[in-house]
């Protein structure tokens, strides 16, 4: 599975789940020289305007990285910077109790994303849900891609491995949905 399709159906999620949200693919960003870009940027239109900065990750990356630090490095990045670029702004809304920004750390459903996110899951699950940017509440959320053959009718699911259920954990594999690609992944990888 390569990142292209992980776009695909993230861009299909989206343009079904909601109306005409705004969508950019390899949004870059500059502040002071740190240079980057986002996979998948989303806005959706007000009255709940909400953002979403996505990072996609598939098997080649996976491989290709030095490890979970690599990643998360450049993941936080995004985090860090996004919205420091001149180009981009966060909308604050008086008396917002729920998430305006989602950065999203999306991992394909294969054996050998399963494995590397087992593998770190320590790393990974210390990732904060929770935070704000510039006053705006935000969250974050490390998760696989399920439901991927929904993304066209607004079903793409995100399972998370930070916050309150690990990877290993029963109530993890008690939320992969039976038959999905996800489930045949966890069977397939080589975990401890």
């Amino acid at each position: 599975m390569r990142e292209d399709e992980l776009a695909t159906a993230v861009v299909e999620h989206f343009e079904a789940a909601f109306d005409s949200p705004e969508i950019r693919l390899e949004e870059p960003y500059d502040h002071y020289g740190n240079r980057g870009s986002v996979d998948v940027y989303v806005r959706t239109r007000p009255p709940e305007q909400t953002e979403y900065l996505a990072e996609l990750k598939a098997d080649p990356a996976v491989r290709m990285a030095g490890g979970a630090n690599e990643i998360l490095r450049q993941y936080r990045r995004m985090e860090r910077y996004f919205y420091e670029d001149d180009e981009h702004t966060l909308r604050k809304r008086l008396g917002r109790t729920e998430p305006a920004l989602n950065l999203l750390l999306l991992f394909a459903p294969t054996a050998k994303c399963v494995e590397h996110v087992s593998e770190h899951r320590r790393l990974y699950g210390s990732v904060d849900a929770d935070l704000a940017i510039d006053g705006v509440p935000a969250a974050r959320k490390i998760a696989f891609l399920v439901n991927l053959d929904d993304a066209a009718s607004g079903g793409l699911g995100f399972l998370s491995v930070n916050g309150e259920v690990d990877i290993g954990s029963a109530a993890f594999r008690e939320a992969v949905p039976d038959g999905s690609r996800l489930a045949a992944a966890l069977e397939e990888a080589e975990l401890p």
